[in-house]
């Protein structure tokens, strides 16, 4: 799926002009997107179950009371792991642990990119040069085992994790930033605000930002999902957050103990799905900011 083009976005008096009780007007044309609508009810049901995580898990999803290994059944609807864990319970904590990560990464990654690739695009010469130069290289460095390293040198605490993954997901997306601001940085628009003796700093968040709006908000979904999915890599390989209970966790358990080898399908199944479902939710809900910005893909 390709990035949004860039739109004006709506202006005050169109905002105003909107009766009250209406739906603004993004929010009208995300919903009406069937992909995007799929998303949203679908990122909702983990949210809501992130939210309500102590009230829908029966057990304490690090109790190891249990036998081990049983079937699924009405007291343990996934069964339970190797440890004598409760699946169900660890797979509603673990919710909330991937929509953290991935929102606080995802917040940082889209911090970092922004603040480099504005930057770059609209002061251009040696500081562009510099820049994209730190770009490129964070671009062409092995993702992986820098994470791996980082993690494990931060002993896989939850914030170490965020840290990581942040630092290791923003080059391509300030890339991309950059590309836009080229485009709009001589605009007329622009020239006023220079001439009227505005700081660099508040031209280009306060009058370049906005207009890319839709592009932001595409770049930072985009990286919730990649913060998510780089949770789940870390804590299956084994050097994540191995204090807190994750589905990339459960999945690391499930290998260890021989899910498979023993029947215990559900505890490899379970989490995997959870985490498409997860990612799959953010996809489709890119696909009506895609919308947002291109209006030969909405719906009517």
């Amino acid at each position: 799926m390709s990035a949004p083009t860039l739109t004006p976005d709506p202006t005050a008096d169109d905002v105003r002009a909107r009766p009250r009780g209406r739906a603004p007007q993004w929010w009208t044309i995300l919903w009406r997107n069937k992909k995007a609508r799929f998303g949203i009810v679908l990122l909702a049901f983990f949210v809501a179950v992130a939210a309500l995580a102590p009230l829908i898990a029966p057990y304490d999803p690090r109790y190891t009371g249990f036998d081990h290994g049983l079937p699924a059944s009405s007291a343990h609807w996934f069964g339970t792991t190797g440890q004598g864990e409760d699946v169900f319970s660890q797979a509603v904590w673990g919710a909330r642990t991937s929509l953290t990560i991935g929102l606080l990464a995802g917040l940082a990654a889209t911090a970092i990119a922004l603040l480099v690739g504005m930057t770059a695009g609209y002061l251009g010469g040696l500081t562009d040069e510099v820049l994209m130069f730190l770009t490129n290289l964070a671009l062409v460095i092995p993702a992986l085992p820098l994470m791996m390293t980082l993690t494990s040198y931060g002993n896989g605490g939850s914030l170490m994790v965020i840290v990581v993954i942040a630092v290791t997901g923003w080059a391509g997306a300030a890339r991309l930033k950059r590309a836009q601001i080229i485009t709009l940085r001589n605009r007329e628009y622009i020239e006023a605000a220079r001439l009227a003796g505005d700081r660099t700093m508040r031209i280009v968040f306060r009058e370049i930002a906005p207009n890319m709006t839709s592009l932001i908000v595409f770049g930072f979904i985009g990286a919730v999902g990649g913060a998510v999915a780089a949770e789940a890599g870390l804590s299956f390989l084994g050097i994540g957050n191995l204090d807190s209970v994750s589905w990339g966790k459960m999945l690391n358990m499930a290998s260890s103990d021989g899910a498979l080898l023993s029947g215990g399908y559900l505890r490899l199944i379970v989490p995997g799905l959870l985490l498409s479902g997860l990612i799959t939710a953010l996809t489709f809900i890119n696909f009506g900011v895609d919308a947002l910005s291109n209006p030969h893909l909405r719906e009517s």
